[in-house]
């Protein structure tokens, strides 16, 4: 379906993370994976979405002068905000455990931004989904990091995994969201791409 309406064009998805790949493969789509390494480094003055489109637009930027006229690159970024503080990837287990002791019976924003870009033009929209946890021991907390390590991930956690299952109590909006893409939405988008 999709795919035949995007025939004419070539999609690259930009980004590392194994769950956006397979979500495109999900969507059944043809697309090549291009990674540009780049610092990301942001503003301080940037709150919430403002960072994550900011990253994502940085992103595709790294493309400036390497897209076909036929090209849509995608690029993503996704931050949980809490304490009006953006929690990025961890950096280590003792970062890890701080972080979901901060989530633990608490609710927060993950915000993911998305990025198209053409040699036309760049569109980048993003989507907010709130996660409340339960309270969460130490021992669940150490027993998650030890068996998942979730060190490439926003947040220290992985909601399609065990900490998911467990620890979230409510979840308002989309749930791919916190998995790091709203496919939704990229979808709908897509379907009515023009150049």
């Amino acid at each position: 379906m999709l795919k035949n309406k995007l025939n004419d064009f070539k999609i690259i998805l930009a980004s590392g993370s194994p769950r956006r790949q397979q979500f495109f493969k999900d969507l059944d789509l043809d697309f090549e994976i291009r990674i540009k390494e780049i610092e990301e480094i942001y503003p301080d003055t940037l709150k919430a979405s403002e960072i994550t489109d900011y990253l994502a637009d940085l992103k595709a930027k790294a493309f400036d002068n390497d897209l076909e006229e036929n090209a849509i690159l995608i690029t993503s970024d996704t931050i949980v905000w809490h304490n009006n503080k953006a929690l990025g990837k961890p950096k280590n287990y003792d970062d890890a455990f701080k972080i979901l002791q901060s989530l633990s019976n608490a609710t927060h924003d993950v915000i993911t931004s998305v990025c198209f870009k053409t040699t036309k033009k760049t569109t980048v929209f993003n989507e907010t989904t709130k996660v409340t946890f339960n309270a969460l021991s130490d021992e669940a907390i150490a027993y998650y990091l030890e068996n998942y390590k979730p060190y490439d991930k926003a947040g220290a956690y992985g909601i399609q995994e065990w900490i998911g299952f467990v620890g979230v109590s409510k979840i308002e909006g989309s749930y791919a969201n916190v998995m790091g893409l709203p496919v939704d939405k990229v979808y709908a988008f897509l379907n009515n791409f023009e150049n």
